[in-house]
C-alpha cells in the first residue's frame, strides 16, 4: 500500500511561486501515475495536473503554462512547481496515485490520497 505525504504549502502573494512536494512510501513508485488535485472552500475537488510513470503530463486549462508537474523516482517524490500564482489558486492541494498507465483527470481513478497541504495566495 502506497502512502503519500504532501509538503510545501504556505502563504504567498499574487504573482509569487511555491513548490509542492509529495513523498511516497512503497517500492512501486516508479510504476505509479501521480496527480495533483485541489479543493477550495465551498467548492468541489478539481484536477490540477498529472504525470504518468513514463513522464507524460497533462494539465488543467486553468494552470497550463503556470504550473509544472515532475517526478523523481529515485526519491519517490512528485513535485508541483507553481508560478504566477493567483488568488483563485487558493485551496488545499492533494497528491494522489493510481497504478494504471494512462493519464487521468478523474479523481475516482485514484486510489491513494495524501492529507493535503494548504496554499493561500493573497491579492
Amino acid at each position: 500500500q502506497v502512502q503519500l505525504v504532501e509538503s510545501g504549502g504556505g502563504l504567498v502573494q499574487a504573482g509569487g511561486s511555491l513548490r509542492l512536494s509529495c513523498a511516497a512510501s512503497g517500492r512501486t513508485f516508479s510504476l505509479l501515475s501521480l496527480g495533483w488535485f485541489r479543493q477550495a472552500p465551498g467548492k468541489e475537488r478539481e484536477f490540477v495536473a498529472t504525470i504518468s510513470w513514463s513522464g507524460s503530463t497533462y494539465y488543467a486549462d486553468s494552470v497550463k503554462g503556470r504550473f509544472t508537474i515532475s517526478r523523481d523516482n529515485a526519491k519517490n517524490t512528485v513535485f508541483l512547481q507553481m508560478n504566477s500564482l493567483k488568488p483563485e489558486d487558493t485551496a488545499v492541494y492533494y497528491c494522489a496515485a493510481h497504478s494504471s498507465s494512462w493519464l487521468s483527470h478523474y479523481s475516482n481513478d485514484y486510489y491513494t490520497w495524501g492529507q493535503g497541504t494548504q496554499v493561500t495566495v493573497s491579492s
